[in-house]
Protein backbone atom coordinates (compact mmCIF):
# COMPACT_ATOMS: atom_id res chain seq x y z
CA UNK A 1 0.00 0.00 0.00
CA UNK A 2 1.30 3.55 -0.93
CA UNK A 3 1.81 6.09 1.56
CA UNK A 4 0.35 9.57 0.02
CA UNK A 5 0.15 11.56 3.74
CA UNK A 6 3.29 12.86 4.70
CA UNK A 7 1.85 15.26 7.30
CA UNK A 8 2.91 14.41 10.71
CA UNK A 9 0.43 15.87 12.50
CA UNK A 10 -0.48 18.04 14.86
CA UNK A 11 0.68 16.50 17.93
CA UNK A 12 4.28 15.90 16.16
CA UNK A 13 4.01 19.45 15.22
CA UNK A 14 3.46 20.67 18.24
CA UNK A 15 6.50 18.47 20.15
CA UNK A 16 8.84 19.74 17.08
CA UNK A 17 7.80 23.19 17.82
CA UNK A 18 9.59 23.01 21.34
CA UNK A 19 12.76 22.20 19.73
CA UNK A 20 15.64 21.84 22.59
CA UNK A 21 12.57 21.25 25.28
CA UNK A 22 11.50 17.94 23.67
CA UNK A 23 15.20 16.82 22.84
CA UNK A 24 16.38 17.53 26.87
CA UNK A 25 13.27 15.34 28.12
CA UNK A 26 13.56 12.35 25.23
CA UNK A 27 18.18 12.41 25.80
CA UNK A 28 17.65 12.44 29.95
CA UNK A 29 19.09 16.16 29.83
CA UNK A 30 19.13 18.24 32.99
CA UNK A 31 20.11 21.66 34.16
CA UNK A 32 23.61 20.49 35.56
CA UNK A 33 24.89 18.93 31.91
CA UNK A 34 26.41 22.40 30.92
CA UNK A 35 28.45 23.08 33.82
CA UNK A 36 31.94 23.04 33.74
CA UNK A 37 33.54 19.89 35.07
CA UNK A 38 35.50 21.41 38.33
CA UNK A 39 31.90 22.87 39.58
CA UNK A 40 29.96 19.72 39.77
CA UNK A 41 31.36 19.03 43.36
CA UNK A 42 29.42 22.33 44.31
CA UNK A 43 26.34 20.85 42.58
CA UNK A 44 23.65 19.60 45.01
CA UNK A 45 21.86 16.42 43.75
CA UNK A 46 18.55 17.48 44.28
CA UNK A 47 19.23 19.77 40.34
CA UNK A 48 19.95 16.53 38.40
CA UNK A 49 16.15 16.29 38.98
CA UNK A 50 15.39 19.46 36.63
CA UNK A 51 15.50 19.58 32.66
CA UNK A 52 17.19 22.39 30.91
CA UNK A 53 15.42 25.96 31.40
CA UNK A 54 14.20 27.22 28.10
CA UNK A 55 16.34 29.66 26.30
CA UNK A 56 13.97 32.63 26.84
CA UNK A 57 14.38 32.47 30.75
CA UNK A 58 18.32 32.78 30.14
CA UNK A 59 17.62 36.11 28.39
CA UNK A 60 14.90 37.40 30.68
CA UNK A 61 17.04 37.49 33.33
CA UNK A 62 20.35 38.89 31.40
CA UNK A 63 17.63 41.16 30.31
CA UNK A 64 16.38 41.93 34.27
CA UNK A 65 19.46 41.79 35.17
CA UNK A 66 21.10 44.87 32.72
CA UNK A 67 18.33 47.06 33.48
CA UNK A 68 18.65 46.69 37.09
CA UNK A 69 22.40 47.02 36.97
CA UNK A 70 21.69 50.14 34.80
CA UNK A 71 19.46 52.28 36.77
CA UNK A 72 21.35 51.05 40.23
CA UNK A 73 24.80 52.06 39.30
CA UNK A 74 23.79 55.24 38.10
CA UNK A 75 21.19 56.03 40.54
CA UNK A 76 24.23 55.04 43.30
CA UNK A 77 26.43 56.71 41.70
CA UNK A 78 25.26 60.27 41.46
CA UNK A 79 24.09 60.22 45.20
CA UNK A 80 27.69 59.29 45.76
CA UNK A 81 28.70 62.24 44.00
CA UNK A 82 25.76 64.34 45.13
CA UNK A 83 26.25 63.97 49.01
CA UNK A 84 30.04 64.07 48.85
CA UNK A 85 30.43 66.81 46.63
CA UNK A 86 27.76 69.18 48.60
CA UNK A 87 29.28 71.07 51.39
CA UNK A 88 25.58 71.30 53.56
CA UNK A 89 24.90 67.15 52.66
CA UNK A 90 28.23 66.29 54.22
CA UNK A 91 27.04 65.43 58.17
CA UNK A 92 27.79 62.87 60.49
CA UNK A 93 24.28 61.42 59.93
CA UNK A 94 24.52 61.44 56.12
CA UNK A 95 27.59 59.37 56.52
CA UNK A 96 25.53 56.18 57.11
CA UNK A 97 23.66 57.44 53.27
CA UNK A 98 26.40 57.69 51.32
CA UNK A 99 27.66 53.91 53.27
CA UNK A 100 24.26 52.58 52.14
CA UNK A 101 24.64 54.13 48.23
CA UNK A 102 28.25 52.33 48.41
CA UNK A 103 27.40 49.54 49.72
CA UNK A 104 24.39 49.02 46.45
CA UNK A 105 26.87 50.33 44.49
CA UNK A 106 29.63 48.20 45.18
CA UNK A 107 26.86 45.27 45.48
CA UNK A 108 25.97 46.27 41.52
CA UNK A 109 29.06 46.02 40.34
CA UNK A 110 30.36 43.07 41.57
CA UNK A 111 27.19 40.66 40.94
CA UNK A 112 25.42 42.32 37.70
CA UNK A 113 28.77 41.56 35.11
CA UNK A 114 28.81 37.59 36.13
CA UNK A 115 25.62 37.37 35.69
CA UNK A 116 24.99 38.90 32.20
CA UNK A 117 28.22 36.30 30.90
CA UNK A 118 26.95 32.85 32.65
CA UNK A 119 23.24 34.21 31.46
CA UNK A 120 25.28 33.90 27.76
CA UNK A 121 26.75 30.63 28.60
CA UNK A 122 23.80 29.54 30.92
CA UNK A 123 25.57 28.12 33.32
CA UNK A 124 28.77 29.52 35.61
CA UNK A 125 31.41 29.96 34.16
CA UNK A 126 33.93 31.81 36.52
CA UNK A 127 35.05 28.70 38.27
CA UNK A 128 34.64 27.70 42.20
CA UNK A 129 36.70 30.06 43.71
CA UNK A 130 35.12 33.12 41.87
CA UNK A 131 31.66 31.61 43.12
CA UNK A 132 32.92 31.63 46.54
CA UNK A 133 33.93 35.28 46.05
CA UNK A 134 30.82 36.01 44.22
CA UNK A 135 28.47 34.39 46.87
CA UNK A 136 30.26 36.09 50.03
CA UNK A 137 30.04 39.58 48.11
CA UNK A 138 26.54 39.62 47.48
CA UNK A 139 25.73 38.61 51.30
CA UNK A 140 28.50 41.34 52.86
CA UNK A 141 26.75 44.10 50.74
CA UNK A 142 23.57 43.14 52.21
CA UNK A 143 24.30 42.69 55.37
CA UNK A 144 25.86 45.89 55.35
CA UNK A 145 23.48 47.62 53.91
CA UNK A 146 20.66 46.30 56.66
CA UNK A 147 22.52 47.52 59.34
CA UNK A 148 23.63 50.84 58.15
CA UNK A 149 19.83 51.01 58.03
CA UNK A 150 19.48 49.84 61.46
CA UNK A 151 22.19 52.51 62.49
CA UNK A 152 19.82 55.17 60.80
CA UNK A 153 16.94 54.22 62.66
CA UNK A 154 18.82 54.18 65.85
CA UNK A 155 20.52 58.27 64.85
CA UNK A 156 16.39 58.94 63.98
CA UNK A 157 15.15 57.71 67.35
CA UNK A 158 18.48 59.27 68.99
CA UNK A 159 16.84 63.01 67.83
CA UNK A 160 13.54 62.57 67.91
CA UNK A 161 12.25 60.64 70.88
CA UNK A 162 15.52 61.23 73.17
CA UNK A 163 15.31 65.24 71.46
CA UNK A 164 17.78 67.76 73.41
CA UNK A 165 18.91 65.42 76.05
CA UNK A 166 19.90 63.26 73.24
CA UNK A 167 24.47 62.72 72.60
CA UNK A 168 25.23 64.52 69.36
CA UNK A 169 25.99 62.25 66.79
CA UNK A 170 29.72 63.51 65.28
CA UNK A 171 31.89 62.13 62.71
CA UNK A 172 33.65 60.09 64.13
CA UNK A 173 30.88 58.30 66.28
CA UNK A 174 29.48 57.52 62.90
CA UNK A 175 32.48 56.70 61.19
CA UNK A 176 33.24 54.33 64.29
CA UNK A 177 29.60 52.54 63.55
CA UNK A 178 30.33 51.95 59.72
CA UNK A 179 33.99 50.19 60.56
CA UNK A 180 31.60 48.13 63.13
CA UNK A 181 28.98 46.97 60.56
CA UNK A 182 31.73 46.03 57.97
CA UNK A 183 33.41 44.21 60.52
CA UNK A 184 30.70 42.73 61.81
CA UNK A 185 29.24 41.53 57.89
CA UNK A 186 33.14 40.27 56.88
CA UNK A 187 32.94 38.16 59.70
CA UNK A 188 29.68 36.50 59.10
CA UNK A 189 30.10 36.08 55.54
CA UNK A 190 33.41 34.93 55.16
CA UNK A 191 32.58 31.91 57.72
CA UNK A 192 31.64 29.25 54.65
CA UNK A 193 34.95 30.58 52.80
CA UNK A 194 36.52 28.88 56.38
CA UNK A 195 34.52 25.63 56.63
CA UNK A 196 31.43 26.81 58.66
CA UNK A 197 28.49 26.75 55.71
CA UNK A 198 28.69 26.40 52.37
CA UNK A 199 28.28 28.48 48.98
CA UNK A 200 27.14 26.86 46.17
CA UNK A 201 25.45 28.01 42.35
CA UNK A 202 21.96 28.64 42.69
CA UNK A 203 19.50 26.42 40.88
CA UNK A 204 19.69 28.18 37.14
CA UNK A 205 23.48 28.19 37.42
CA UNK A 206 23.71 31.75 36.94
CA UNK A 207 24.92 33.16 39.68
CA UNK A 208 25.93 31.81 43.22
CA UNK A 209 24.61 32.22 46.90
CA UNK A 210 24.82 30.05 50.27
CA UNK A 211 23.70 26.32 50.08
CA UNK A 212 20.33 26.36 50.85
CA UNK A 213 19.88 22.53 50.12
CA UNK A 214 22.66 20.89 52.33
CA UNK A 215 20.52 19.90 55.41
CA UNK A 216 24.16 18.84 56.93
CA UNK A 217 24.03 20.37 60.84
CA UNK A 218 26.93 22.94 60.50
CA UNK A 219 24.85 24.45 57.62
CA UNK A 220 21.82 24.66 58.81
CA UNK A 221 23.08 26.45 61.75
CA UNK A 222 24.63 28.98 59.96
CA UNK A 223 21.97 29.84 57.70
CA UNK A 224 19.95 30.11 60.87
CA UNK A 225 22.39 32.22 62.74
CA UNK A 226 23.71 34.23 60.22
CA UNK A 227 19.76 35.18 59.05
CA UNK A 228 19.40 35.99 62.95
CA UNK A 229 22.51 38.46 62.86
CA UNK A 230 21.73 40.07 59.39
CA UNK A 231 18.06 40.20 58.77
CA UNK A 232 15.94 39.56 61.82
CA UNK A 233 18.05 41.16 64.95
CA UNK A 234 18.56 44.61 62.45
CA UNK A 235 15.08 43.86 61.17
CA UNK A 236 13.71 44.11 64.64
CA UNK A 237 16.00 46.67 66.11
CA UNK A 238 14.32 48.88 63.47
CA UNK A 239 11.06 47.72 64.17
CA UNK A 240 11.67 49.11 68.06
CA UNK A 241 13.31 52.16 66.89
CA UNK A 242 10.40 53.04 64.56
CA UNK A 243 7.53 51.73 66.91
CA UNK A 244 9.15 54.90 69.57
CA UNK A 245 9.73 57.49 66.83
CA UNK A 246 6.14 56.97 65.57
CA UNK A 247 5.00 57.17 69.30
CA UNK A 248 6.97 60.37 70.12
CA UNK A 249 6.15 62.17 66.61
CA UNK A 250 2.00 61.02 67.75
CA UNK A 251 2.61 62.61 70.91
CA UNK A 252 4.14 65.95 70.02
CA UNK A 253 1.31 66.44 66.94
CA UNK A 254 -1.55 66.04 69.58
CA UNK A 255 0.47 68.22 72.16
CA UNK A 256 0.44 70.95 69.36
CA UNK A 257 -3.04 70.83 68.25
CA UNK A 258 -4.32 71.22 71.68
CA UNK A 259 -2.19 74.29 72.71
CA UNK A 260 -3.47 75.34 69.22
CA UNK A 261 -7.12 75.01 70.27
CA UNK A 262 -6.42 76.50 73.53
CA UNK A 263 -4.98 79.65 72.00
CA UNK A 264 -7.93 80.20 69.41
CA UNK A 265 -4.68 79.75 66.38
CA UNK A 266 -4.77 77.75 63.34
CA UNK A 267 -0.66 76.50 64.31
CA UNK A 268 1.78 76.84 66.58
CA UNK A 269 4.46 75.89 63.99
CA UNK A 270 8.05 77.93 64.34
CA UNK A 271 11.11 77.46 63.34
CA UNK A 272 11.98 74.35 66.29
CA UNK A 273 9.02 73.24 64.74
CA UNK A 274 9.78 73.18 61.59
CA UNK A 275 12.98 71.48 62.24
CA UNK A 276 11.00 68.79 63.68
CA UNK A 277 8.85 68.64 61.09
CA UNK A 278 11.83 67.81 59.11
CA UNK A 279 12.97 65.10 61.06
CA UNK A 280 9.71 62.89 61.09
CA UNK A 281 9.88 63.53 56.97
CA UNK A 282 13.44 61.90 57.47
CA UNK A 283 12.08 59.07 59.01
CA UNK A 284 9.47 58.67 56.81
CA UNK A 285 11.93 58.28 53.84
CA UNK A 286 14.14 55.94 55.88
CA UNK A 287 11.56 53.51 57.12
CA UNK A 288 10.07 53.49 53.46
CA UNK A 289 13.79 52.29 52.09
CA UNK A 290 13.42 49.83 54.80
CA UNK A 291 10.16 48.42 54.01
CA UNK A 292 11.13 48.12 50.46
CA UNK A 293 14.81 46.63 51.29
CA UNK A 294 12.94 43.89 53.56
CA UNK A 295 10.57 43.36 50.69
CA UNK A 296 13.20 43.11 48.50
CA UNK A 297 15.59 40.05 50.44
CA UNK A 298 12.59 38.34 52.24
CA UNK A 299 11.95 35.86 49.17
CA UNK A 300 15.67 35.21 49.64
CA UNK A 301 15.21 34.59 52.99
CA UNK A 302 12.23 31.90 52.26
CA UNK A 303 14.12 30.35 49.72
CA UNK A 304 17.22 29.52 52.32
CA UNK A 305 14.96 28.92 54.79
CA UNK A 306 12.49 26.36 53.30
CA UNK A 307 15.55 24.64 51.09
CA UNK A 308 17.00 23.45 54.28
CA UNK A 309 14.06 21.66 55.89
CA UNK A 310 13.89 19.54 52.43
CA UNK A 311 11.02 22.09 50.44
CA UNK A 312 11.45 21.55 46.93
CA UNK A 313 13.30 24.45 44.80
CA UNK A 314 13.17 24.88 41.34
CA UNK A 315 15.76 27.03 39.36
CA UNK A 316 13.13 29.58 38.59
CA UNK A 317 12.46 30.12 42.11
CA UNK A 318 16.33 30.38 42.84
CA UNK A 319 16.21 33.01 39.52
CA UNK A 320 13.75 35.14 41.07
CA UNK A 321 14.84 35.66 44.71
CA UNK A 322 18.12 36.46 43.88
CA UNK A 323 16.88 39.26 41.12
CA UNK A 324 14.65 40.24 43.86
CA UNK A 325 18.13 40.57 45.89
CA UNK A 326 19.92 42.88 43.82
CA UNK A 327 16.89 45.07 43.02
CA UNK A 328 17.24 46.54 46.43
CA UNK A 329 20.14 48.64 45.12
CA UNK A 330 18.05 50.57 42.93
CA UNK A 331 15.37 51.78 45.91
CA UNK A 332 17.43 54.19 47.16
CA UNK A 333 18.51 56.99 45.04
CA UNK A 334 14.59 56.33 43.96
CA UNK A 335 13.34 57.25 47.28
CA UNK A 336 16.27 60.08 48.27
CA UNK A 337 15.34 61.61 44.59
CA UNK A 338 11.95 61.92 45.73
CA UNK A 339 11.80 62.57 49.28
CA UNK A 340 15.11 64.41 50.26
CA UNK A 341 14.62 68.77 49.82
CA UNK A 342 18.84 69.32 49.84
CA UNK A 343 19.30 66.06 47.46
CA UNK A 344 17.02 67.63 44.84
CA UNK A 345 18.36 71.21 45.42
CA UNK A 346 21.98 69.89 44.77
CA UNK A 347 20.86 67.51 41.89
CA UNK A 348 19.43 70.35 40.16
CA UNK A 349 22.16 72.76 40.94
CA UNK A 350 24.74 70.16 39.55
CA UNK A 351 22.37 68.35 36.54
CA UNK A 352 19.43 70.88 35.62
CA UNK A 353 18.27 68.79 32.83
CA UNK A 354 16.68 66.24 35.53
CA UNK A 355 13.76 69.10 36.34
CA UNK A 356 13.89 68.07 40.13
CA UNK A 357 14.19 71.37 41.55
CA UNK A 358 12.47 71.06 44.92
CA UNK A 359 9.78 73.46 45.82
CA UNK A 360 10.51 77.00 47.30
CA UNK A 361 8.30 76.09 50.60
CA UNK A 362 10.65 72.78 51.16
CA UNK A 363 13.27 73.04 53.87
CA UNK A 364 13.44 69.84 55.10
CA UNK A 365 17.16 67.89 55.66
CA UNK A 366 18.57 64.01 55.60
CA UNK A 367 20.37 66.09 58.62
CA UNK A 368 19.10 66.49 61.25
CA UNK A 369 19.91 70.40 63.26
CA UNK A 370 21.77 68.52 66.02
CA UNK A 371 24.13 66.68 64.10
CA UNK A 372 24.25 70.21 61.65
CA UNK A 373 25.22 71.66 65.21
CA UNK A 374 27.45 68.87 65.99
CA UNK A 375 30.05 69.41 63.57
CA UNK A 376 32.73 71.66 65.31
CA UNK A 377 32.63 69.18 67.91
CA UNK A 378 33.85 66.36 65.64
Amino acid sequence: MAITNLDPGPGVAALQSWGPQTMAFSNNMTVVDKVLPEMLHKIDKHWYQFPPMNDLWYGLVGFVMAWICITAFSGNAMVLYIFNSTKSLRTPSNLFVVNLAFSDFAMICVLAPPVLVNSYYQTWVFGPLFCDIYACCGSLFGCVSIWTMTMIAFDRYNVIVKGIAAKPLTINGALLRILGIWLFSLAWTLAPMFGWGKYAPEGNMTACGTNSLDQALDNVLYIWLYSVACYFLPLGLICYSYFFILQAVSAHEKAMREQAKKMNVASLRSSDQANTSAECKLAKVALITISLWTMAWTPYLIINISGIHGAGLTPLSTIWGSLFAKASTIYNPIVYGISHPKYRAALYAKFPALACQPESDESGSIASTATTAEKPAA
